[in-house]
C-alpha cells in the first residue's frame, strides 16, 4: 500500500477588501497581535494605537466554498493631514506568506483606496526585508528610520500606478496561483 503525504488545503482564492464586519475587524486585530507582538516582538503587549480609531482597516480573507473563512492579511490606512496618507501595520499570516500576491494585493487596495479619497502623497514605514517588494510596486525609498526599535525605510509610492478604488468594501477577489506538482 502506498501512503501519500497529506497535502495542506489551499483555498482557491482570497477576498481583499475593507473590513466591514466584526469578524473581519477582530481577525485583523488578532493577526496583527500574532505578527507584531508574538512573532516579531516589536511591541511588548499590543500594537494598538490612536491611529486605529481613525484608520480604514483592510483585510485579505481566505475562502472556503467562496465564503470568507479567516483573516490572513491586513493593513491600515489613514489621512494624516489633508491629502497626505499613510499605510501601516501590513501583516500576512505566517501560514499564508507563500500564497502569491497577498501582501501585494493589500498594498494595491490601500493605495487605490487613498487615491480615490483625494490622496496626493502616500507614505509608509517599511521593514527593511520588505523594501525590495515595495520597490517592485513603484515605491521609492526616502530615508532609513528606526521605528519602534526596528530598522525601517520611509517610502513613498508613485500614485500613477494605482487607479482609484471608490468602493474598498467591495474590494476584489484574487485567485490563487496553481500549486506546483509534487
Amino acid at each position: 500500500m502506498i501512503e501519500l503525504e497529506p497535502r495542506q488545503f489551499q483555498c482557491p482564492g482570497y477576498y481583499v477588501r475593507a473590513a466591514s464586519t466584526r469578524f473581519e475587524a477582530e481577525g485583523a486585530s488578532a493577526l496583527r497581535h500574532r505578527v507584531f507582538v508574538r512573532e516579531q516582538g516589536i511591541f511588548a503587549e499590543h500594537d494598538r494605537d490612536e491611529i486605529d480609531l481613525i484608520a480604514t482597516h483592510l483585510v485579505a480573507l481566505s475562502t472556503y466554498a467562496h465564503e470568507a473563512d479567516q483573516v490572513v492579511g491586513t493593513v491600515r490606512i489613514h489621512e494624516d493631514s489633508p491629502r497626505l496618507w499613510w499605510g501601516s501595520r501590513l501583516a500576512v499570516d505566517r501560514d499564508f506568506r507563500a500564497v502569491s500576491r497577498l501582501g501585494t494585493e493589500l498594498i494595491r487596495l490601500a493605495v487605490c483606496t487613498a487615491n480615490a479619497r483625494g490622496c496626493d502623497r502616500f507614505l509608509a514605514h517599511v521593514q527593511m526585508q520588505n523594501v525590495p517588494l515595495f520597490q517592485r510596486l513603484h515605491w521609492q525609498p526616502l530615508e532609513e528610520v528606526d521605528f519602534h526599535g526596528t530598522p525601517h525605510m520611509k517610502m513613498q509610492v508613485d500614485l500613477d500606478y494605482y487607479p482609484p478604488c471608490s468602493d474598498p468594501v467591495a474590494g476584489w477577489y484574487h485567485r490563487s496561483a496553481p500549486r506546483p506538482a509534487p
